[in-house]
């Protein structure tokens, strides 16, 4: 059996960019922490670009340059900056220098001599929309547009006078505005009617439509055609019962590629426009059976990258031929020497919730678990121990992709039980409001449902139940240590939330009024927010505790951590509590995710 470190050293590529030349940039963790690297023919040794010790969080190929835009933030505190690489000098020269402001990457221009790019300069609370010289830098960008919300950019019009503006009122609340540049004009041009998403927004061919994911007269998303003329909508490709949650469009040749969310699993359909709401489709890339996005155009929008990965299969960067549908995979991100074939696969499955309702998780048996006996761990007979994993958001959802922690798990003789509880996206927009507001803890009780549905598996021992969670997961495990504490042997509470009043009172100025439109407003529903907070019932809790944080978190400061750890031990709990200086939302650098999975494994051996 490998050791942890060896799990964690397992890389990923992704997040790649294709260069005018065909070179495919992209980021891999390979030095422990993202960096960009290149690549000019698949399967070749890449070449290290970036050398830093902070995370790159993206890079972006000019269209017209072998030069790249990259973004990189200072020990996790989400304040990204932003910089541009001569690949061929390996000079960096920083675009953005204030500190104190995010920079949210809004591309290049197609003639590559300008970007964009939205920031909180002026206000922390809302972006503005930017617009900068490619050789300029520091504080010479042009102020284009004051806003007075969350605003992002998704990329220039082909003829490079407009922007495809975003606000995000809340996760499930966005419209789409045109930003005239020539008159500094701000264009709303989806109708603001309640609720509703419109995802991944792309400029048409001719500048003339935007092609975006909408649910605005369906439960589930589908691939809608916006014309600007008459901003009225029709439909391209409908998605079922299941979202069609991504589209990349090239605007000069019509090619396309859209995602279907089918239980978790990526449907990957690529073609070609032959009208305005018509398509004629390619051969299906060949790729692995979980998960992939981030698609990027080649300079001729012939051919396509994109990250896949599976739950055998770690993060690869893919190559696909349009026409063909052939698929390379370019990059060879390393296992560690683990063999892939060692790799666990989940079982699809759904319970039965308190109210009848069905929950679809992802459980995963470790080697030789079929039955009571020949699945103990722990040498009495009586099955292996679970470790309940469950997602942050709430507006996500757990999905088939490669983690090395899992597999570690499942290496040592756990099984991994993952749910996707009511409020989980990828089911249809009624499933993600069932646990808005004062609903918050039905989904807590879908996971007691859950601790019952694994209590009737002979493979399962029910006495060594853990329940694991990030972020928004880290409030639902507290949450289910104080409304079921008999359930569990064990909790490990990774950047969670503690207390919603605190959390809102302290989370990013830019991030309270979207987040209360999930949680519930601080004015008006203090009181609730109290009720459901894990803080207030710390003392009903009986399972030792593990805590972990990073001090520069932005969205759930670390105080949430230092006070459900001084409340629970006072009780007499056993807690342990790790927090990391130089991390944010979560653990990202190799070193520290060695310490704190070390620390994390150490405390369940002793515990369950």
């Amino acid at each position: 059996m490998h050791d942890l470190e060896r799990y964690l050293n397992v890389r990923s590529a992704y997040g790649a960019s294709v260069g005018p030349e065909g070179t495919v940039a992209f980021l891999m963790n390979t030095t422990g922490t993202p960096q960009v690297w290149t690549l000019d023919e698949p399967g070749e040794w890449p070449e290290q670009r970036t050398f830093y010790d902070e995370r790159v969080t993206f890079c972006s190929f000019s269209p017209e340059r072998c030069e790249l835009a990259f973004g990189m933030d200072d020990g996790g505190d989400e304040f990204t900056q932003l910089f541009r690489l001569d690949l061929a000098s390996g000079e960096v020269t920083p675009l953005t220098d204030m500190p104190d402001a995010i920079h949210y990457w809004g591309g290049w221009s197609h003639g590559g001599d300008r970007i964009a790019f939205a920031a909180n300069r002026r206000d922390e609370s809302v972006f503005d929309v930017h617009v900068q010289g490619r050789e300029e830098r520091g504080d010479e960008a042009e102020l284009v547009h004051e806003g007075d919300g969350w605003l992002a950019l998704a990329g220039w019009s082909p003829d490079d006078d407009r922007l495809l503006v975003t606000e995000h009122a809340s996760s499930f609340d966005t419209d789409l505005y045109v930003l005239h540049l020539d008159s500094g004009d701000l264009e709303r041009v989806t109708p603001h009617d309640g609720d509703v998403r419109y995802n991944s927004p792309s400029w048409g061919p001719d500048g003339d439509a935007i092609y975006c994911c909408t649910d605005r007269e369906s439960n589930t998303l589908r691939l809608e055609r916006l014309a600007l003329d008459t901003l009225d909508f029709e439909l391209v490709e409908s998605g079922g019962q299941w979202n069609v949650d991504g589209v990349a469009l090239d605007d000069e040749t019509g090619h396309l590629a859209y995602s279907r969310n089918v239980d978790g699993y990526t449907e990957l359909t690529v073609g070609e426009l032959t009208g305005e709401t018509t398509y004629e489709t390619r051969p299906t890339p060949d790729l692995p059976d979980g998960t992939a996005g981030g698609v990027s155009f080649g300079p001729d929008g012939e051919a396509l990258a994109l990250s896949a990965s599976s739950r055998t299969s770690n993060t690869n960067v893919h190559r696909v031929t349009l026409e063909t549908g052939e698929t390379e995979q370019w990059t060879c991100a390393s296992t560690a020497g683990i063999p892939r074939s060692s790799f666990r696969d989940p079982e699809l499955i759904h319970y039965e919730s308190f109210d009848g309702r069905e929950i679809p998780a992802y459980f995963t048996l470790p080697e030789g678990a079929t039955d009571g006996e020949s699945a103990d761990n722990d040498g009495d007979g009586n099955g292996v121990s679970v470790v309940v994993d469950i997602h942050g958001g709430p507006e996500s959802q757990r999905r088939p992709s490669f983690s090395g922690l899992t597999q570690y798990f499942l290496s040592r003789g756990y099984a991994v039980f993952e749910p996707n509880v009511r409020g989980s996206t990828g089911y249809g927009k009624a499933y993600t409001h069932l646990d808005d507001v004062e609903k918050r803890l039905d989904s807590v009780k879908d996971l007691r449902a859950a601790v019952e549905w694994l209590g009737a598996r002979p493979e399962v021992d029910p006495d060594r139940v853990v329940a694991k969670g990030g972020s928004y997961g880290g409030f639902m495990i507290l949450s289910a240590l104080t409304e079921y504490p008999d359930l569990w042997a064990a909790g490990v509470d990774s950047v969670g939330i503690a207390n919603f009043v605190t959390f809102l009172e302290n989370t990013g100025a830019w991030r309270q009024d979207h987040r209360e439109a999930e949680y519930g407003s601080l004015d008006d529903d203090r009181d609730l927010l109290e009720s459901i907070s894990p803080l207030n019932d710390a003392d009903r809790i009986e399972a030792p505790l593990f805590v972990l944080h990073g001090a520069n978190d932005p969205r759930v400061p670390v105080g949430e951590a230092e006070q459900i750890a001084e409340e629970v031990e006072s009780q007499g709990v056993p807690v342990e509590k790790l927090v990391f200086e130089d991390e944010g939302h979560g653990i990202s650098k190799l070193e520290n995710r060695i310490e704190a999975y070390t620390a994390v494994i150490d405390f369940l051996d002793r515990h369950v």
